[in-house]
């Protein structure tokens, strides 16, 4: 499979995905998806590829009722997403994801967003973890669950490090409870919120073009999270926290 272009206005990815061992499906944005601009808003596309690995992992027999019967999950350790455009309500999409390398406890997976010609909206890396739930621990995933994946060329980006530069000084926001709503199947609070909360702490005329995320440890219901923010000349870097600073996720904006 050839590297794809990525840009504004050039072509994706859906063909040649369809000879991967990826996994490609197609909707419509939906007006519960979009703020006040009509388009989707960051953590809809973020949901849209969540999604996506999901039914990737379902239509291989390897799902959620798999990892529950053997104790394991996926756990997402880092977002790199670049957003061209946010597309608009009622616009017909193409999403798409494949993994691109399996290396030790880990696993890399690329996503692409597309309109209805073929133009690339957005697109992201992923960095994942292979978790023992029983143990609550890193583990090797098995040979077998690999191999169902199998492994596709990565995305022709700009690949940053999974670990985000904590900014020198940050200034500290308003603390979020964590509800019911923010909590997922892994009874964890789900990887979009994250992203939700830090851009709460935004003037909301910013439009967010590069987004970053480094997961350090999992709310879950009944925490309460403590926002530290940091605003740079070419970032914002918002802290989630605990009470006694220690960091459940790092969220970077430009």
């Amino acid at each position: 499979m050839g590297s794809p272009d990525i840009g504004s206005g050039r072509k994706g990815v859906a063909g040649a995905l369809q000879r991967s061992n990826g996994y490609t499906f197609e909707s419509r944005i939906r007006f519960s998806e979009v703020d006040h601009t009509n388009r989707i808003t960051l953590p809809g596309i973020i949901n849209y590829f969540q999604d996506c690995s999901t039914f990737h992992s379902e239509s291989l027999g390897v799902g959620l009722a798999y990892c529950k019967e053997h104790k394991s999950a996926w756990v997402l350790s880092a977002w790199q997403v670049v957003a061209d455009r946010y597309p608009a309500m009622g616009e017909k999409v193409r999403v798409s994801t494949w993994a691109t390398g399996f290396d030790g406890l880990y696993g890399t997976r690329n996503f692409c967003m597309e309109d209805e010609e073929g133009r690339m909206a957005a697109y992201a890396n992923s960095v994942w973890v292979f978790m023992n739930t029983e143990k609550g621990r890193p583990a090797r995933p098995d040979a077998y669950e690999v191999g169902l994946y199998g492994v596709g060329e990565p995305l022709a980006m700009d690949y940053e490090p999974r670990k985000i530069k904590l900014p020198g000084e940050t200034k500290p926001c308003r603390e979020y409870p964590v509800r019911r709503y923010h909590i997922d199947t892994n009874e964890h609070v789900n990887n979009s919120q994250y992203v939700q909360m830090a851009m709460e702490e935004l003037e909301g005329t910013e439009e967010i073009r590069r987004l970053r995320v480094e997961y350090k440890k999992s709310a879950v219901y009944g925490d309460i999270i403590y926002p530290k923010a940091a605003f740079e000349e070419d970032r914002t870097v918002i802290e989630l926290c605990d009470e006694s600073g220690g960091i459940y996720a790092v969220v970077e904006m430009k």
